[in-house]
């Protein structure tokens, strides 16, 4: 995530790393924490994962500005939504949604990369570029380490495990970026939406997740 600056012209999209993956029981999305400025990191406390509603969330890379505004908008447009129809917005409803928005303002376009998640009778991601194109995917990461984190995804991905066995190979993917993304660091949130609503893991709930990736150590 780059925050705006008339040094970062071009490069606002280049930083950062999310991930989504769509799972038997739910779905799994994770990012970075490193929101930077050309090559200086601007903060450590990014926040790139957002709850739309109790089914959906969505990650960010991009602008810092531009991608608190739309979050904003879409939270607005849940809830109404919901005390209108006594119903949560459905991850496709907000995806489509998003998708007009930005089609709608692609000559002041945002510049952001979007990944919406949740979960309803099944698990779906959307992935959605500055100008409003729209894709569902099973598995989908933003950012400078995308390639990186696609690299492990490809290798390891199954849609048909649990969040629980997902959620490592996601963690996985991003550890093997902070590992040679410049742009990506300072930390992981991670977050899980199934029939038991959103969740998003504290701190210490991550170091346990990370402790099952290390290295077995032989005598």
């Amino acid at each position: 995530m780059r925050r705006f600056s008339l040094e970062s012209g071009p490069n606002v999209l280049k930083g950062t790393t999310t991930i989504g993956l769509t799972c038997s029981d739910g779905v799994v999305l994770v990012a970075d924490r490193r929101a930077s400025m050309g090559s200086f990191i601007a903060s450590k406390r990014a926040k790139k994962i957002h709850k739309i509603n109790d089914r959906v969330g969505a990650t960010i890379a991009g602008s810092v500005g531009d991608a608190e505004a739309i979050v904003r908008m879409l939270q607005a447009e849940a809830a109404l939504y919901e005390m209108n129809n006594k119903e949560k917005m459905s991850t496709k409803a907000v995806s489509h949604l998003m998708a007009n928005i930005l089609q709608g303002s692609k000559y002041y376009p945002y510049m952001i990369q979007v990944l919406v998640g949740g979960f309803e009778k099944k698990s779906s991601v959307y992935t959605l570029d500055p100008l409003g194109g729209l894709i569902e995917e099973k598995m989908a990461s933003t950012g400078s380490g995308s390639p990186v984190a696609y690299g492990v995804m490809e290798l390891e991905y199954q849609e048909d495990k649990p969040v629980k066995d997902n959620v490592l190979i996601a963690l996985k993917a991003m550890t093997s970026t902070l590992q040679r993304d410049c742009a990506t660091g300072d930390g992981l949130n991670v977050v899980t939406i199934t029939a038991e609503g959103f969740k998003e893991y504290k701190d210490e709930d991550v170091e346990e997740l990370l402790k099952k990736l290390a290295p077995k150590k032989t005598k």
